[in-house]
């Protein structure tokens, strides 16, 4: 798994929740607890914020932040507040022993993971209509554990982009500095976490998706391994590679939602069967990671050689150098070590990506659901219609060049290629990661851009 740079375990940076009312003043998360969302599980089971003030609070946020920073595509009020409300009577008529850790959370949901009765467009004009019927499992996972939904964050349209500036909807700013990106495609999702509009989010990551708009927002995202979190009910791009994961404010926070959305699915045969593990309990107290204490002796991480250096902006080539320095300082042993085949990893995604995104995005064609063209006069003038007024630019060039690399005299030369390569860099990926613990790498070049 691998996660974007962060500074959320900094003391200093945890604010907690900005709550005004009386019975729920602001308390900054301390550094012992590492975790926003075990902030708020404490204050509703002690009582002394109910849910329905928890999600209010982050409601306001919204209100007052996102006409400027544009993380949503649709807040969904009456359904949290609902959610909350019910939260708020099962303590009321049970008590707190029941209470999971996420009951009365509020978190929002990037706007490609499929929501029963809310509005899901992939960020497309093409389908700016289309409210599911079911729950994508990672949702219904959440629901059943209490969570609050507050509503559906902003993207790149169908995740094809880096910068959020794909939308058919509008641009997200970065809430640290609204001149620059907060990323990609998850740039929502990333801008909702950085700028307190909620306590946690779902993103969907298929090329860097979660750990970019993680390293641009300076949050916590997590790419789980392929087939542990379930794909049913995330509107697919890239079907061999999309991943549904958490961005948080905290690892710790990153950790819980990632326990209660794995696992073995029926509904999605790609999916892993092995059983999951409480990925929080592993996790050591900030007080260890001070005073002199070498909680990582014995650890062994490899520093990517290829990833630093020429291209990469000087501060973020001193920011991992740092980040090493400091690992060795708790007790690992850092090694530089070479990847041939990390600079293939980019050709080989696009061609692969793109490819996939041919065949996936077929089905967007005016018949079965999504934007349909009026007055066609016949059915090849009916698809050319609705895909050409429901997707974006650069959507319709990652189809064209997709289907390029999948046609006749060219699948040899670019697909199959492509998966030859994506074969021997995994290959070297699990020889490197038989040497080592964990490799570290930047998660971007750069920092966020304008």
């Amino acid at each position: 798994m691998q996660a974007g740079l962060h500074n959320g375990l900094r003391s200093g940076s945890l604010r907690g929740l900005a709550f005004k009312a009386a019975r729920c003043k602001h308390t900054a998360v301390s550094a012992a607890k590492s975790s926003v969302i075990r902030d708020i599980h404490d204050k509703i089971t002690s009582k002394e914020c109910t849910a329905v003030e928890v999600t209010q609070r982050y409601l306001d946020a919204i209100s007052k932040t996102d006409p400027k920073i544009c993380s949503f595509i649709t807040v969904d009020a009456d359904q949290a507040l609902s959610q909350a409300r019910a939260i708020d009577a099962q303590i009321a008529t049970q008590g707190t022993e029941g209470i999971k850790v996420l009951s009365g959370v509020p978190l929002a949901i990037k706007d490609n993971i499929c929501t029963q009765g809310t509005r899901t467009t992939a960020g497309s004009q093409i389908l700016r209509d289309y409210v599911p019927t079911f729950d994508a499992t990672a949702v219904s996972r959440l629901r059943a554990a209490g969570a609050v939904f507050l509503g559906k964050t902003n993207m790149d349209e169908f995740g094809m982009g880096s910068s959020t500036e794909n939308s058919s909807y509008k641009a997200t700013r970065n809430p640290w500095d609204p001149d620059r990106v907060p990323g990609g495609s998850s740039g929502g999702s990333a801008a909702a976490v950085a700028a307190r509009e909620c306590a946690a989010a779902l993103g969907s990551d298929t090329g860097g998706s979660i750990r970019q708009p993680a390293h641009f927002c300076g949050i916590v995202g997590l790419k789980p391994t392929y087939g542990r979190v379930s794909r049913y009910g995330l509107i697919s791009y890239a079907s061999s590679l999309d991943v549904i994961g958490p961005m948080a404010h905290t690892v710790e926070d990153a950790a819980l939602l990632l326990n209660a959305i794995a696992g073995a699915d029926a509904h999605d045969a790609t999916s892993s069967g092995q059983p999951t593990v409480d990925f929080a309990a592993g996790l050591l107290p900030a007080a260890s990671l001070q005073g002199g204490s070498r909680p990582l002796a014995g650890r062994r991480i490899g520093l990517v050689v290829e990833t630093l250096g020429e291209g990469v902006a000087p501060e973020i080539d001193a920011a991992i150098r740092a980040a090493a320095e400091h690992l060795e300082s708790l007790g690992a042993v850092v090694e530089e070590v070479s990847m041939l085949t990390f600079s293939l990893g980019l050709p080989a995604y696009y061609v692969l990506a793109l490819s996939e995104a041919s065949s996936n995005l077929s089905r967007y064609d005016g018949v079965r659901y999504g934007v349909r063209t009026a007055g066609a006069a016949d059915l090849p003038s009916m698809f050319c219609g609705s895909r050409g007024e429901g997707l974006g630019g650069e959507v319709k060039r990652r189809i064209l060049m997709g289907t390029y690399a999948l046609s006749a005299g060219y699948y040899d030369a670019y697909y199959k290629r492509a998966q030859q390569v994506r074969t021997l860099a995994q290959r070297e990926m699990n020889f490197a990661l038989a040497s080592f613990d964990a490799l570290l790498t930047p998660t971007a070049p750069s920092p966020a851009y304008r």
